[in-house]
C-alpha cells in the first residue's frame, strides 16, 4: 500500500533516475496536483503500484466515477516512474486553459465521430514503450458501478501486444462528479487499485479479453467499496454510495436511461433557486 506525501513534491526520484526533459510540463503538473491533494488532506490508498511494469507500453484500464479520476490514476504508476497518457474527448484539448496543458503532457484526444485517429495514436504510444490510460465505460458511471466497456481498449492491446493493468478508483465521486455539484471538502478517502496484467493470449479475439478485464475491474471495485475507510454521514449522504450497497445512487438501469437523456439533451436540469429566495430562506433559518 502506498499513499501520498509532501515529500513526494520534491522528491528527485520521483520520475526515475533519467526523466525525458520532454516531459517536464507533465511532471510540474503532478507535482502540483500533489500539493492541492495535500492540502485538502485526501487521504490516499494506492495499492498495486508494483503491477504497473517499470519499462514497455501497458494500457491501465479504470472504472470512472469523478472528474478527477484521471489524476487519482495517475498516481497508481509513480511507484514505477511512469506517467500516463490518458485517452481524453476532444473538447478539452479545445478548451482555452486544459487544452494547453493536456497538449503539453501528450495525452490522446478522442473524436467520438472519428476514432479511428485517436486509435492509432494509442497504438502508436504503445508500441513506443508509453501507459496508456483508458476509461473504457466512455463516460463517468452515475451508477457507481461499472459499465458496458467500450472495445477499443482491448483492441489497442492485441494490435500493440501489450498487457491490460484493470484498476479501480473509488471516493473521488465525493468531490466532483456527474449531475452533483462539487464538494471541496477535507479529508476525503481516495482508494486507487491496481490489478494484475491481463495478457492477450496469442490469437485471443477483443470479445473474450473485454470480458477478462471487466471481470478484473468489477473485483477491484467492489473490493475498493468494501474496504474504503469513511461511511456515509447520514440518510442525505448517501448519494455517492451504489444501490446494492444501500446507497441512493441511480441503479445500473437508472444510470442508462439518464445517459441517453443527457446525450440527447432532453434531461431536466434542476432549476436554480433565485439569489433573493436563497437569501430568503438564510433570513429565516436565521
Amino acid at each position: 500500500m502506498a499513499t501520498v506525501r509532501w515529500r513526494d513534491v520534491v522528491r528527485p526520484d520521483l520520475y526515475g533516475p533519467r526523466p525525458d526533459p520532454r516531459d517536464r510540463p507533465y511532471r510540474f503538473v503532478v507535482r502540483l496536483a500533489i500539493v492541492v491533494f495535500q492540502l485538502f488532506g485526501f487521504r490516499f490508498d494506492v495499492r498495486g503500484s508494483e503491477h504497473v511494469p517499470r519499462t514497455g507500453g501497458a494500457i491501465i484500464c479504470s472504472n470512472h466515477v469523478s472528474y478527477l479520476d484521471f489524476t487519482f490514476l495517475g498516481l497508481g504508476a509513480l511507484q514505477s516512474h511512469r506517467l500516463v497518457r490518458f485517452m481524453a474527448k476532444a473538447s478539452v484539448f479545445g478548451h482555452w486553459f486544459a487544452g494547453p496543458f493536456m497538449r503539453a503532457m501528450q495525452h490522446i484526444p478522442v473524436d467520438r465521430r472519428a476514432g479511428a485517429a485517436a486509435f492509432e495514436a494509442a497504438v502508436r504510444a504503445l508500441k513506443d514503450g508509453q501507459v496508456v490510460g483508458v476509461f473504457p465505460e466512455a463516460t463517468i458511471s452515475s451508477s457507481f458501478t461499472v459499465k458496458d466497456l467500450k472495445a477499443g481498449a482491448a483492441r489497442m492491446a492485441i494490435d500493440a501486444g501489450v498487457p491490460i493493468i484493470p484498476a479501480a478508483v473509488w471516493g473521488g465521486q465525493r468531490i466532483t462528479t456527474k449531475h452533483h455539484k462539487p464538494q471541496l471538502r477535507r479529508g476525503v478517502a481516495v482508494t486507487v487499485v491496481l490489478g494484475e496484467p491481463i495478457v492477450p493470449v496469442p490469437g485471443e479475439r477483443t470479445a473474450p479479453l473485454l470480458r477478462r478485464t471487466r471481470a478484473a475491474m468489477e473485483e477491484l471495485l467492489d473490493r475498493a467499496q468494501r474496504d474504503y475507510p469513511q461511511q456515509p454521514a447520514g440518510p442525505e449522504d448517501l448519494w455517492w454510495q451504489p444501490a446494492h450497497l444501500g446507497g441512493t445512487a441511480p441503479t445500473p438501469e437508472e444510470a442508462k436511461a439518464l445517459d441517453v437523456s443527457d446525450y440527447s439533451g432532453t434531461r431536466e436540469k434542476p432549476k436554480r433557486p433565485h439569489p433573493l429566495a436563497r437569501l430568503r430562506r438564510l433570513v429565516r433559518r436565521g
